[in-house]
């Protein structure tokens, strides 16, 4: 109604212009009444058709907000498939099908450590039939490398919808490397500078500045191998071509399990339930190679609020799930579904200036 309003005022002063115009312009020139009156017309008429389509372009906009979703979603994972946010969202998406009553597409949009995707999703029309799983690689860690220009802003281009995960990396090594404890490697390393590799899904990724993290601390020196997908990095880690990698227990769980890499630590504060005689960083004395990636879900800044909203009460249900509950706490995840839109925000920037302290003192952005 207060839209209606609005338009019957402008209406009324669009009339008024409008005859005002004519008649100056009826003085000026003489013209008689009949043409002046011809004028008048046209230009209501054009004033009417305008109007109509502003209240038309509303009515479609609300309709659409109201209706979503009525088509498929495409659901962005901005890395490879296989890798720990693929085979996490995968799940999410099959819930979020059911939930919402529409295909949950996914559509994996690796490269350039996730930023790719993570752009693609910030040019999308903000409809919401266009949802980035989001990872804090490409929105609070490789702005902090200086690697690259971004055509995206981490905190303007999106509206960040729900929180989903955080969790600890896990530090592998092949089954014949000559070390078994997170002290015998650093001292393996230590007497082999630059020979033994680590790998990653790619620059800048969570998993690169993990390793990163871990040499700057422990006073190793390592070589980092960067892939398109977590898969390939994975694939390479049996066959013996990488010595070790970091990595989530989604993806290693397997291996582990089949006794085809062996577990050296993890990159948290405290042991994971999942691995429970896995040592932590800070317990082996490296404070400084704490690492935990989050992820979430965002959707294009612009996006109709209540698309956002039906969105987030839709996360939260999923999240909720008592298999997706169970899946998390199994693959040593912890769930931040408790962040909504108002939380995520001020969540983002306390990791990215997390992680500038940390890319900064480790000299991270010179490499």
């Amino acid at each position: 109604m207060e839209f209606l309003a609005q338009q019957r005022g402008y209406h009324q002063t669009s009339r008024q212009v409008i005859n005002n115009a004519v008649e100056q312009t009826g003085a000026r020139s003489g013209l008689s009444g009949r043409p002046v009156g011809t004028v008048r017309r046209a230009l209501l008429c054009l004033v009417a058709a305008t109007t109509l389509a502003l209240q038309a372009g509303a009515a479609g906009a609300q309709t659409a907000a109201e209706s979503w979703p009525n088509r498929a979603i495409t659901w962005v994972v901005p890395f490879g498939a296989g890798g720990v946010t693929d085979l996490v969202s995968r799940k999410i998406a099959e819930l979020l099908r059911t939930r919402l009553g529409q295909p949950v597409v996914v559509e994996n949009r690796p490269g350039a450590g996730g930023t790719i995707g993570t752009e693609f999703v910030a040019r999308a029309q903000p409809d919401g039939y266009t949802v980035l799983y989001a990872s804090g690689g490409p929105m609070t860690i490789q702005p902090n490398l200086g690697l690259a220009k971004f055509n995206y802003d981490p905190l303007k281009s999106y509206i960040h919808v729900r929180g989903v995960s955080s969790a600890n990396q896990i530090l592998v090594a092949t089954s014949a490397a000559p070390y078994s404890t997170l002290a015998e490697f650093v001292a393996y390393a230590k007497t082999n500078p630059g020979k033994v590799n680590f790998g990653s899904p790619g620059p800048g990724t969570a998993q690169h500045l993990a390793g990163e993290m871990f040499q700057a601390a422990a006073g190793i020196k390592l070589t980092h191998v960067p892939y398109k997908s977590g898969s390939s990095q994975m694939t390479d880690m049996m066959s013996g071509i990488l010595d070790v990698s970091f990595d989530y227990l989604t993806v290693l769980r397997p291996l582990i399990d089949t006794g085809k890499v062996k577990v050296l630590g993890t990159t948290g504060t405290a042991r994971l339930a999942a691995l429970p005689d896995a040592p932590t960083v800070l317990e082996a004395g490296y404070p400084d190679a704490v690492s935990v990636g989050s992820t979430w879900v965002s959707v294009p800044a612009g996006t109709d609020p209540r698309i956002v909203g039906k969105l987030s009460e839709a996360l939260a249900a999923v999240l909720a799930d008592p298999g997706i509950v169970a899946d998390l706490a199994t693959n040593g995840q912890v769930s931040i579904a408790d962040k909504g839109s108002a939380e995520m925000g001020p969540f983002i920037v306390e990791e990215t200036a997390r992680y500038k302290r940390v890319i900064e003192s480790a000299g991270i952005a010179a490499h």
